[in-house]
């Protein structure tokens, strides 16, 4: 158990992570010493690897806790100096999957895709090459103790590849980066399974996306007020990216279809990126996106659920053919 101030951050890809600068165990966790603990006279009262109990919490990391042993010893340690107990055995079982992780994963990729900028059509000079895309991990290693991570990532490269299940689920979800994926027009590799996913991605779509989408825009229109109150002005980026999330939801609550490149929007999307046009035309194109968005939403035909059948009917099929040694 944690006290202190920890920030939950999630974004688009379904990922989330704790910024633990100043997280602080709680009393009554369970921790382990990684250094011997000392007792008076330099001796040694208990060896690396014992387990104690928080009896007293530090108000930050510069103080140390109290922990108390089985036979009644306390002692001060530092943060650095403990682990929580269940985070200790989580990570015994993890030391050893190392070879395992980094064996042909990658090689495992049955979909790759650009987006961002590029697929949407604003990219420049400046602009990053983001891809995407999907991993199918083989039955024996999906199977294993050690089980596969739910996303590969490279910083440099620019590039996340979803494990299969974890990107149905998201999809399912109508996580709008998920769905861009499979509408994507630059589309770099796809394996025949790819494929058969790709023909049936009209079924991840529902009236769903109209909360999934609103709950983004919101988020994105709550980041344009923060700059406004914060440092007097927008960021540009992302007024741009609320205008495009308006057209995008619109538009496939309206055709049943996903729109990633912006088309005839470009010009006026790049217009707010740079700032050339007026906040006040931008806020008031943003208003009656909202309201059209919202009336998209009263007339779509699209279903009220995804479909959670022919998905996971999909995913069993999918795991089946893992057992295979070729990639499907």
């Amino acid at each position: 158990m944690f006290v202190g101030r920890d920030f939950i951050e999630i974004d688009f890809n379904g990922k989330t992570s704790v910024t633990e600068q100043s997280l602080i165990y709680s009393v009554g966790t369970q921790v382990v010493a990684q250094k011997e603990v000392m007792a008076t006279g330099g001796r040694i009262a208990h060896p690396a690897g014992a387990v104690g109990v928080i009896v007293r919490s530090p108000v930050d990391r510069t103080h140390a806790y109290r922990v108390k042993f089985s036979d009644g010893f306390e002692a001060p340690i530092h943060h650095d100096q403990l682990i929580r107990l269940a985070e200790f055995k989580s990570n015994s079982i993890r030391d050893g999957d190392a070879p395992l992780m980094s064996s042909g994963l990658y090689d495992r990729v049955i979909y790759r895709c650009v987006i961002g900028s590029r697929a949407y059509g604003l990219d420049d000079e400046a602009s990053d090459t983001d891809r995407r895309g999907i991993y199918l991990p083989t039955a024996d290693l999906h199977w294993s103790l050690y089980g596969v991570p739910e996303q590969l990532e490279n910083d440099e490269t620019q590039e996340v590849y979803w494990e299969l299940q974890k990107f149905i689920m998201l999809a399912l979800k109508a996580n709008p980066n998920v769905l861009e994926c499979l509408y994507s027009p630059i589309v770099e590799s796809v394996t025949p399974l790819g494929e058969e996913l790709l023909a049936m991605r009209g079924a991840f779509l529902s009236k769903l996306i109209f909360q999934t989408f609103s709950g983004y825009v919101a988020s994105q229109f709550k980041k344009m007020q923060t700059d406004i109150r914060n440092q007097g002005r927008v960021k540009w980026k992302h007024v741009m990216h609320l205008i495009r999330l308006l057209l995008s939801g619109t538009h496939v609550l309206r055709s049943g279809e996903l729109m990633v490149d912006v088309g005839s929007k470009r010009d006026q999307l790049l217009a707010i990126k740079r700032g050339e046009m007026p906040f006040a035309e931008a806020d008031l194109w943003r208003k009656e996106l909202q309201s059209e968005f919202e009336s998209a939403f009263q007339s779509t035909k699209l279903p009220d659920r995804p479909n959670y059948e022919r998905a996971n009917a999909f995913l069993v099929d999918a795991r089946r053919r893992a057992m295979e040694e070729s990639l499907p």
